[in-house]
């Protein structure tokens, strides 16, 4: 499975109505839920919210809705492209701000499945690797030794605030986590313990 890297939104005119695409990074249903929610409230006054998700290591939990559209004609065109991209932790939303003129249930589909395929056409992705996430203090003259550390390593997400000693935290792959610790355990010669989720 492969996971999206950032947001990503596109935007097509169909027959004068505005279908805006977006793509948005979740863990799982519940913060997929609550990310759509917030869409709504941005685009509170357009006239469909249309949504599909994708959750869990083997894209095994999923939902979609046509927000008021003819059913079958918005949330399951959008979810079987989504689908198809063998993307997992997405949530993918295409709001629509109507210009006038009906598409009919065929028009529709297509809107909504272009709309779709256009934003995952722009996402970049990467595999998706369970990571955990790890945080340390250090002092300063040791950190300068374990930060070069870093470098074998596959981090993400790093964090240093720098107060009276240096607090550290980041993401690093599951596979990597032990030896990690270790080497930090190591070279501080037992100083510094690395908590990990």
């Amino acid at each position: 499975m492969l996971v999206a890297k950032e947001y990503c939104r596109t935007e097509l005119i169909v027959k004068g109505s505005r279908f805006i695409a977006e793509i948005f990074i979740v863990d799982n249903q519940k913060s997929a839920r609550e990310k759509l929610l917030e869409v709504k409230k941005i685009y509170e006054d357009a006239t469909h919210v249309v949504h599909a998700f994708i959750t869990g290591k083997q894209g095994e939990v999923c939902g979609m809705s046509d927000d008021g559209e003819p059913s079958g004609t918005a949330g399951r065109p959008v979810l079987d492209v989504l689908k198809g991209s063998g993307i997992t932790n997405v949530l993918l939303t295409v709001t629509r701000y109507f210009g006038g003129t009906l598409l009919g249930t065929g028009g529709l589909v297509h809107a909504y499945s272009d709309s779709a395929k256009s934003v995952l056409e722009l996402v970049q992705t990467e595999e998706l690797v369970e990571k955990k996430i790890f945080s340390f203090t250090s002092d300063y003259s040791t950190y300068t030794g374990i930060k070069r550390m870093f470098e074998t390593y596959n981090i993400d997400s790093l964090e240093e605030n720098y107060g009276e000693g240096v607090e550290v935290s980041g993401q690093i792959y599951s596979c990597q986590c032990e030896d990690f610790c270790n080497k930090i355990f190591n070279f501080s010669k037992g100083k510094i313990t690395v908590e990990t989720i």
